[in-house]
């Protein structure tokens, strides 16, 4: 039986569904490896092609390794304050839910901005992604992310008004524990990204 505490706004709860909790968590798992496989082509793409760069500029002269660490810091934290949002999950207590949710979508929003200025300023330098094959393959790894991160956004912003609404039933659980491990995992791509594509590139 949940128990209840005066600080909870929700009792306490394990995720559960039986078989219909479980066929949607293995498709989760399915479309997550899918994913996996996707970005791994990307990255292998862009290591075939990072000498490319024709006559283009190199990435030692386009990349801002101040400007990457702060895109970094900002998902690092995002992830974060997502895990401290699934806890308040399992703790029942709903606004602080929604809390840590705005937090995590103020942090992805300052992410997406970030990447959309620097993809701004190498296009205005006259570094686009039809400039060389290098180019080609950076802005295809790096935008892909890039769009998972907002698609991510618009998937906890739908979780922030379900809660508000429904509350923390199982269901809601459910779909928040696949949403935090879809943006985990974007995380993890994102230091990919950071270790293969932009501290070789300024090395």
């Amino acid at each position: 039986m949940a128990e209840t505490t005066a600080v909870h706004d929700e009792p306490v709860a394990h995720l559960g569904g039986g078989e219909e909790f479980e066929e949607r968590e293995f498709g989760f798992w399915l479309y997550l490896m899918t994913d996996a496989v996707i970005f791994a082509l990307l990255f292998a793409t862009y290591v075939v092609m990072s000498g490319n760069i024709a006559s283009g500029p190199d990435a030692k002269s386009l990349f801002s390794l101040p400007h990457t660490a702060g895109e970094t810091l900002l998902l690092l934290c995002s992830s974060i304050t997502f895990g401290f949002a699934t806890l308040a999950s399992l703790a029942g207590q709903r606004g602080r839910v929604i809390q840590w949710l705005i937090v995590t979508i103020v942090l992805g929003a300052g992410f997406v901005a970030m990447e959309i200025i620097e993809f701004a300023g190498m296009i205005s330098a006259g570094a686009g992604p039809g400039t060389s094959g290098f180019l080609s393959a950076f802005f295809t790894l790096v935008g892909t992310h890039g769009l998972h991160v907002s698609l991510g956004i618009v998937g906890i912003a739908v979780m922030t008004v379900q809660i508000s609404m429904k509350g923390l039933t199982n269901p809601v659980r459910s779909r928040l524990y696949r949403l935090g491990l879809f943006w985990h995992f974007l995380d993890i791509v994102w230091i990919g990204i950071f270790s293969v594509v932009y501290l070789p590139g300024v090395m």
